[in-house]
């Protein structure tokens, strides 16, 4: 899907050049293709194409919600944090 403005993934909340790269790895560009797949499922895809490295969960899963939700990683509610990691297999 194309990025075009607040859809784009780049210099979304929380989105910095190695995250953006990761995704675009998994075949994600844009803010819809994210909410489409999931914030769970974009991190999951992550660490399958990577699985000799360890991707955090603040750092990658945390932060694909806060994109689409336009927070800071750290300010999403402990319950949508816990959801997330449920999701994950944490």
């Amino acid at each position: 899907m194309e990025e075009t403005g607040r859809n784009r993934l780049k210099g979304a909340k929380n989105i910095g050049p190695t995250i953006l790269k990761r995704l675009n790895e998994v075949g994600i560009h844009s803010l819809a293709d994210l909410a489409e797949i999931t914030p769970a499922k974009a991190y999951q895809k992550i660490c399958a194409r990577h699985p000799d490295r360890t991707f955090s969960v603040c750092y990658y899963l945390y932060s694909l919600e806060g994109a689409l939700l336009d927070v800071h990683w750290d300010d999403l509610p402990k319950k949508v944090k816990k959801e997330l990691l449920k999701q994950v297999g944490r």
